[in-house]
């Protein structure tokens, strides 16, 4: 059973560099065809896409976060880091890893994180 888990900071202070760690069991992020996301619900929102690390290793970003989002993956740790830069308190929001395969629903979540933004 795969199972997803969300590592990181709480609190980050505005204009930081937001760092988020999912480390993934069960299976692995390389198996072909599955796409490894992060997302994210502000409060009282609905679920926000900010991108995703695929099997490949090839990334995409949401247009409107791109400019201030990196996705990387440590495969030796079977884990996938999402960096968000010059965070702001509109960025306060909680965090989820999730994985799906490519043609498919996310059938994959962490538990989310919480991360808020403020000084």
């Amino acid at each position: 059973q795969v199972q997803l888990q969300e590592s990181g900071p709480g609190l980050v202070k505005p204009s930081q560099t937001l760092s988020l760690t999912c480390t993934v069991s069960g299976g692995s992020i390389t198996t072909n065809y599955y796409y490894w996301s992060w997302i994210r619900q502000p409060p009282g929102k609905g679920l926000e896409w900010i991108g995703y690390m695929a099997y490949s290793g090839v990334t995409n970003y949401s247009p409107s976060l791109k400019s201030r989002t990196s996705i990387s993956r440590d495969t030796s740790k079977n884990q996938f880091t999402l960096q968000l830069r010059s965070m702001t308190p509109e960025d306060t929001a909680v965090y989820y890893c999730a994985g799906r395969y490519y043609t498919g629903e996310y059938d994959y979540w962490g538990q989310g994180t919480q991360v808020t933004v403020s000084s």
